[in-house]
C-alpha cells in the first residue's frame, strides 16, 4: 500500500470504530465518509454512488453478481455464458450453478487468450439470462472484447445481463461502464494499491440483484454486513492518489514491460510472449522460456529474492497446471509447463526489471552448462 494510504487506514482504525448504521454521532459521522468514499469509488469508473456495493473484494462481487443474478432472473431462463479463462471467483460459481440445475457454456479462446464477438452471437440462446467475461486475464494479460460485446447486447431485444470481472484492469487501465455497457463490474481496491479484503461491485441503476449474505440491510440491501470503515477509506486514498497520477502510472507499467523485453531481447534468451502482444494489460507479462521449466524457475528465482508466478496468485498454489495455458495451447504444450508470469507495479523501477533479466539469464546459463 502506498504510505499515504496506510496512514489513512491507521487514523480510522484510531478514531473512526463506530458502527456506520448506528443513529450515534460517531455512527452519522462514519456513515458521511462512508458515502464520500462511495462517490469517489463510482467516479473511478464514470457510475452513479447508487451503483456501487461496497463488498469485501473481487471474490465476493464476482459470487454476488454472478449467484445471485442466476437465481434472480431462473424464471426467464437458465443458460449462462462464459469463458474457459476466467478466474476461480468466476468459475467455480458456474460449477456451483450448475449443481443447481443451470446451463454453462464455456466458450474456448484462441491461442492469445481471446474470444471474439461471432463465438458470443452464436452461444446465445432465448433461455440465455447472464454472460460473465473478465475484462482482462489475470496470467496473460489479454483484453477481452468487453464494449464490442456490450455494445451489441445493449441493442439486443433479449435483456441478458452483462457482468465483467475487472478486477485485474481496473488500476492499470482507465475504465467507464458507461463506454463499455456492462451491467455489473466487479472491482478490488488492492490492485491500486489499497488494502487487501476491500471491492466493489457496480450495479448497474435497473438491476435488482439481493445479497448473497444473509444478515443485515446494509448497502441497501445489496450487501449485508458492518461496513469496514477504517478499509473504505483506505481504498478511496487509493482511489485518489491513482486518478492523480492515472496516466503517469499507465505510461510507467507500458515503460517497464518494454524494457523487459528489451533486456530480454539484449541477454539473447529464447522466449516467446504468451497472450495479447498489442491489446494487453500494461502490467501482466507472461513468458514461455523453453530452456528450464517453470517450477525449476521459481524456485531459484525466489531464492535470488525475486517474487513471481507460474500462473496467477490464485491458482499457483495447486500442483494442477495452469487452466489458462492449456486452454490456449493444450494440455501437452511446451507453455503449460515452461512460463513464467511476471507482473509489475507502479513502485517497480527500471533497475529492478534490468536486475531481474540478469539473474533469469544467470540461472539458464548455470542449467545449461549441466
Amino acid at each position: 500500500m502506498a504510505p499515504e494510504v496506510i496512514d489513512v487506514m491507521t487514523k480510522a482504525l484510531n478514531e473512526n470504530y463506530g458502527n456506520a448504521s448506528s443513529i450515534h454521532q460517531l455512527g452519522k459521522k462514519n456513515r458521511v465518509l462512508i458515502d464520500y468514499a462511495r462517490q469517489t469509488m463510482a467516479e473511478s469508473i464514470g457510475a452513479k454512488a447508487s451503483e456501487i456495493v461496497i463488498t469485501s473484494g473481487g471474490t465476493e462481487s464476482d459470487n454476488t453478481a454472478i449467484i445471485k443474478t442466476a437465481e434472480f432472473f431462473e424464471s426467464q431462463g437458465k443458460h449462462i455464458i462464459t469463458t474457459n479463462i476466467e478466474h476461480p471467483a468466476v468459475l467455480n460459481p458456474m460449477n456451483y450453478l450448475e449443481s443447481k440445475g443451470f446451463e454453462v457454456t464455456y466458450l474456448p479462446v484462441d491461442d492469445k487468450g481471446k474470444i471474439s464477438l461471432e463465438q458470443i452471437k452464436k452461444a446465445i440462446r432465448p433461455d440465455t439470462i447472464l454472460i460473465s467475461m473478465m475484462y482482462g486475464n489475470n496470467e496473460v494479460g489479454s483484453i477481452m472484447p468487453i464494449q464490442e460485446v456490450g455494445e451489441y447486447l445493449k441493442e439486443l431485444k433479449q435483456k441478458i445481463i452483462f457482468h465483467t470481472d475487472a478486477v485485474q484492469a481496473y488500476g492499470s487501465i482507465a475504465l467507464d461502464v458507461e463506454d463499455l455497457n456492462v451491467d455489473l463490474l466487479s472491482v478490488s481496491a488492492h490492485k491500486m494499491n489499497g488494502p487487501k479484503g476491500i471491492g466493489f461491485l457496480y450495479v448497474r441503476e435497473g438491476v435488482n440483484i439481493p445479497s448473497l449474505l444473509l444478515g443485515g440491510a446494509q448497502e441497501n440491501e445489496h450487501r449485508a454486513g458492518t461496513e469496514n470503515t477504517p478499509a473504505i477509506l483506505a481504498f478511496e486514498k487509493a482511489i485518489q492518489l491513482h486518478q492523480k497520477n492515472q496516466e503517469k502510472n499507465y505510461n510507467h507499467l507500458i515503460e517497464l514491460k518494454k524494457t523487459f523485453i528489451q533486456k530480454m531481447d539484449e541477454a539473447k534468451i529464447n522466449y516467446s510472449i504468451n497472450g495479447d502482444v498489442e491489446e494487453a494489460l500494461p502490467h501482466v507479462l507472461s513468458l514461455c522460456i523453453p530452456a528450464i521449466r517453470s517450477d525449476m524457475l521459481l524456485i531459484q528465482m525466489d531464492l535470488e529474492g525475486v517474487c513471481l508466478s507460474a500462473g496467477s496468485a490464485c491458482s499457483a498454489g495447486t500442483l494442477e497446471p495452469s487452466h489458462v495455458l492449456t486452454a490456449m495451447f493444450g494440455d501437452e504444450a511446451i507453455e503449460v509447463d515452461h512460463t513464467l508470469r511476471f507482473s509489475f507495479g507502479v513502485g517497480t523501477t527500471v533497475l529492478e526489471i534490468e536486475k531481474t533479466v540478469d539473474i533469469l539469464k544467470k540461472l539458464i546459463n548455470k542449467k545449461q552448462a549441466y
